[in-house]
């Protein structure tokens, strides 16, 4: 197996950090979070009337 030169391991570097950075950029803002409003809405709250 022929060895590859260092610029070419650098090349393989650059290339698969880019990759990792652009999922990693990706997967940030295609996720979006459910917000705490609408997490409390589906719960309703009774009330109660204590008769002490």
């Amino acid at each position: 197996m022929p060895q590859m030169s260092p610029l070419l391991w650098l090349n393989l570097y650059i290339f698969f950090f880019s990759i990792f950075l652009l999922f990693i950029v990706m997967s940030y803002f295609t996720f979006t979070p459910i917000m705490k409003e609408q997490e409390s809405a589906k719960y309703q709250k009774q009330q109660m009337s204590w008769k002490w």
